[in-house]
């Protein structure tokens, strides 16, 4: 192997640099984190755009960092040639000089309160141990008992509401300097205790370990956190006047989540290809943060790993797993009809507008659409394409659109299923004993209720169709619903079959009119496809004595039902 192994899943700076693995430089923004000065710097981008990595980097930058006898460690090495160092002194200065505190909230996704509350208290207690160390100084003896008791699980659960500002005091004295501060994904066990059922409780822990760390701590130097979305200063952040939000919509640190048009483009150099660069930009690309247009960094490294396997692979939607599918799902169950023909529009690459609200809560995510349209928006699922104020309500409304075709594809297969579902849970029977008795007006009217339904994309065609009626028409007691869309010219659409060879079967062909005014015509090529091509032909050569053919034509939401008999006379 010629070029670096790609990190995938590797979230820890240390470990990137000294096993080698390829590197996308983020490092100035550690410049403009120290310019800009902020007290508590609240940083939300969607999951898997490098938050991560990015608090590991400024861990291995600020750190004082001591071994566990208290020895110094020198990181200078992990940022040679990296941009930050040419910097000037000015910034160096800071290196290696502070005591940092550095949390993951991600353990707080749990399924019960008591089982999230312990992991996340284990969270605290590591940190605990990996300053150890600091014990051996007289100078905390005072503290000692206190420090023991918290590291070994063992203080009263109101010792770690306020264990950072106490460890956070236990190092500067220590130090001689104040501690930074860093939270990772705050907002995880939040998203899942609503999910589960505990959020009154999770946000009570969270709301008062931030007040004691963040809001009233002499001990901070100061504090950067991350999460997927800003939840609102009245939820978690009382009286937080020191809390600097910067978000998607911010042009602060906007090209530091997330890689941009020309680091993809030297990806593809580096690792010669780049012809492919063009792939990377229709599949990942298209987010705007601020005025920086990035791509999904994860999904960037994981198909070009695959690139580097077989350079014929086909690109994946990798990212469709790994945000809050859980969330995007309650859309589909609170879905009205115009909230569904939106969703078609998107996925067909129209625009919608929508009014954003940065600061939700969890609680309030389902309360409306608009709020479930600013999750997803702030989750990666859309991309800002203008925006508009209110002049009256001085409202700020947004232009959203799908990204890239990673997203679009999560909406047909995700979305699109999540709906199929839906109709699926539906009671069916109506439909089934129509088809069977040839009740060409129910079985149109069946259809139609259910198409009302689901989702529906013009692109799509007759696919889109064949996949519905195929899904719907399954679990038919004693039928066989097979579909032979897979076998190419010659067989028909659908075929439905009973078990039993004593009972009719069933041939069914779909066709798109482009127009209302055109169903009829559209149903009746059906037909005379079935007939001109001999479909019923297969059915009756296994021993169907009777087979029926339904000529079913399609428009938006509309459809029209034919049906034919054994002969060519038309029932």
């Amino acid at each position: 192997m010629d070029h670096k192994p790609l990190p995938i899943g590797i979230d820890n700076f240390e470990k990137l640099v000294t096993r080698g693995y390829y590197f996308i430089d983020k490092t100035m923004m550690i410049k403009e984190l120290l310019d800009k000065k902020g007290d508590v710097n609240l940083f939300t981008r969607p999951r898997r755009f490098g938050k991560t990595l990015n608090m590991s980097m400024m861990q291995y930058f600020f750190e004082d960092a001591r071994d566990d006898e208290g020895i110094k460690q020198d990181n200078t090495y992990l940022f040679e040639g990296l941009k930050i160092m040419e910097a000037g002194e000015r910034y160096l200065s800071h290196m290696g000089r502070y005591p940092v505190i550095n949390l993951s909230l991600k353990g707080g996704k749990q399924p019960d309160y008591e089982l999230a509350y312990a992991m996340l208290r284990r969270q605290i207690t590591d940190e605990y141990y990996r300053h150890l160390f600091i014990l051996e100084d007289e100078r905390l003896a005072e503290q000692k008992q206190r420090y023991l008791a918290i590291m070994r699980g063992q203080a009263e659960r109101e010792a770690y509401v306020d264990a950072l500002k106490f460890l956070s005091q236990c190092l500067e004295k220590y130090y001689g300097k104040k501690t930074i501060i860093l939270i990772d994904e705050y907002d995880v066990p939040l998203e899942n205790a609503h999910m589960c059922g505990f959020y009154s409780e999770m946000i009570a822990f969270i709301r008062s370990l931030f007040e004691s760390s963040l809001k009233t701590n002499s001990s901070l130097e100061f504090a950067v956190i991350t999460g997927c979305l800003r939840i609102s200063k009245e939820s978690i952040f009382t009286g937080m006047n020191n809390l600097k939000i910067i978000s998607i919509l911010n042009k602060q640190y906007d090209e530091y989540f997330g890689f941009t048009d020309r680091e993809v483009k030297k990806i593809c150099e580096d690792y010669r290809m780049p012809e492919k660069f063009e792939v990377f930009k229709e599949w990942y690309n298209g987010y705007l943060f601020g005025d920086a247009n990035v791509y999904n960094p994860w999904s960037v490294i994981q198909l070009m790993d695959d690139f580097c396997e077989d350079g014929n692979q086909y690109p994946k939607a990798y990212w469709a797993n790994t945000s809050s599918n859980s969330i995007v799902c309650k859309l589909i169950e609170m879905a009205d009809e115009d909230t569904k023909m939106e969703i078609e529009e998107l996925i067909e690459g129209k625009t919608i507008e929508k009014p954003i609200h940065e600061d939700i809560t969890y609680d309030e995510v389902y309360k409306t659409m608009d709020n479930l349209w600013n999750f997803m928006f702030f989750t990666g699922y859309f991309r800002k394409v203008g925006e508009r104020m209110d002049d009256r309500t001085k409202q700020l409304y947004v232009e959203l659109t799908v990204p890239n075709e990673e997203v679009k594809y999560i909406f047909r297969t995700k979305v699109l299923g999540w709906f199929d579902e839906k109709v699926k849970a539906r009671d069916r029977s109506r439909l089934f004993a129509a088809l069977i008795n040839l009740d060409v007006g129910t079985v149109e009217e069946e259809i139609v209720d259910l198409l009302l339904e689901t989702i529906s994309f013009n692109d799509a065609y007759e696919s889109f169709y064949h996949g519905f009626l195929t899904g719907i028409l399954s679990g038919m007691k004693g039928y066989i619903v097979k579909s032979n869309r897979e076998g190419g010219s010659g067989r028909s659409d659908l075929f439905v079959k009973p078990v039993t060879r004593r009972k009719p079967a069933y041939v069914l062909e779909f066709k798109v009119a482009e127009k209302f005014n055109r169903l009829e015509e559209a149903a009746g090529r059906a037909l005379k496809q079935i007939e001109d091509r001999n479909y019923a032909k297969e059915l009756e050569d296994d021993g169907y004595a009777t087979v029926y053919r339904y000529g079913i034509a399609f428009c938006g939401k509309d459809c029209l039902v034919r049906l034919a008999g054994t002969g060519n006379k038309e029932l």
